[in-house]
């Protein structure tokens, strides 16, 4: 077989530019198909001309101009707009799409996709917490695989490998407890920005890092989880593991546990993302269990940390509620980053805009999008 043609969604984003790192060293195997970013031109024109992919689009319709001229001397095809998204991932040039943009705007695309046929490599977690049904329901009907490349959700897959018969009892998954794991609320009252970007283990966006700092990244992964591996709320734990060696544990029936294990890099889930069912060589570091001579573990703080708990809440009455905590979560980060609000406001904003949400239990795609807007609207309202 040829390689696998790869389109990433949102290649200058943090998961992007380490899976064109994949690409670089495994180049054998996969090259570069269609590169796209929201607003990072200078970067999506490096990335291109370094990787000459058939196609690329800028989303931002003003940046049209500067990628197309900077790319004129290039094959590569220039689109631009959201709607380019879409169409671009149903390209029959493309054999997987990794969906690494930020947020609630990596939906639409990967339902194109899958409609499409394509099998998904998801970085894009809010899909799955947004539409877990829908998309679940979509990638039955189209035969499609889903790939998970949260580092958390890649090890429940990898641990299940050679176990899909074998029922799940229950997965843990591990956070690293962020930046201030052990602060009281006095504390967190007065963090900055700054402070809660500065994550002791992974280096991250910032929206994916700040739900790190709140746990609120834990409570998203958790409703990702239950459909991704057909889950009850019940079947799925969280426990705090500080020096993210432990990616995630499965525990069968039998009381048998698996975990997936290494150091934290997120060049690893990407690459067997791209890879399965296959394991590729490679000269990334290695884990020495010398050097981590205690592996520990302890319970998540829910009264500190409410977004969890928030998480928990409505992954277990389901339908549009997940979709609402995702809208009302994205314009609670934005104003802590841009300072409107401080770090201990953003669980406030998110549970009063969920006592406003009319429950749809089987939601339809537009019922998604009237949710989603009209709970950023309301959470604007708050802030």
């Amino acid at each position: 077989m040829g390689k696998k043609r790869i389109a990433i969604l949102g290649s200058t984003g943090s998961i992007g530019t380490q899976a064109l790192d994949v690409i670089q060293r495994h180049n054998q195997e996969f090259e570069v198909e269609t590169l796209t970013a929201y607003n990072n031109a200078e970067l999506l024109i490096q990335q291109a001309i370094q990787f000459v992919p058939n196609n690329v689009v800028i989303v931002n319709d003003k940046k049209y101009n500067l990628v197309k001229e900077a790319l004129s001397n290039f094959p590569i095809k220039v689109f631009s707009g959201e709607a380019s998204l879409s169409q671009i991932v149903q390209f029959s040039s493309v054999d997987i799409v990794l969906t690494a943009m930020v947020g609630y705007s990596g939906l639409i695309p990967t339902i194109s996709a899958i409609k499409a046929g394509k099998n998904i490599a998801l970085a894009n977690k809010e899909t799955l917490v947004v539409a877990g049904e829908l998309i679940s329901k979509l990638a039955t009907e189209n035969k499609i695989n889903i790939y998970p490349v949260d580092s958390e959700h890649s090890a429940i897959f990898q641990c299940l490998a050679g176990e899909f018969h074998n029922p799940i009892e229950k997965i843990y998954l591990t956070a690293s407890g962020g930046p201030f794991r052990g602060k009281d609320i006095n504390f967190l009252k007065n963090v900055k920005p700054q402070q809660a970007l500065n994550h002791p283990n992974w280096c991250m966006g910032n929206k994916v890092t700040i739900d790190s700092a709140s746990l609120m990244n834990k409570g998203l992964e958790a409703i990702e989880a239950k459909w991704l591996f057909d889950l009850d709320p019940k079947q799925i734990d969280i426990i705090v593991h500080p020096q993210s060696i432990v990616h995630s544990i499965v525990q069968f029936e039998d009381g048998s546990m698996k975990a997936q294990m290494g150091l934290p890099d997120m060049r690893l889930p990407i690459q067997y993302a791209f890879s399965y069912p296959n394991r590729l060589k490679s000269d990334l570091p290695r884990f020495n269990f010398v050097d981590y001579p205690q592996l520990t573990f302890e319970k998540p703080n829910l009264e500190i940390f409410k977004n969890l708990s928030l998480a928990f809440e409505v992954l277990k009455i389901g339908g549009n509620m997940p979709c609402a905590l995702n809208a009302s979560n994205e314009i609670a980060v934005d104003a802590f980053l841009t300072e409107r609000i401080g770090f201990m406001d953003m669980p406030e904003i998110i549970e009063k805009t969920l006592t406003k949400i009319k429950l749809i239990q089987h939601p339809s795609i537009e019922d998604y999008q009237q949710t989603d807007k009209f709970a950023r609207e309301f959470a604007e309202t708050l802030i």
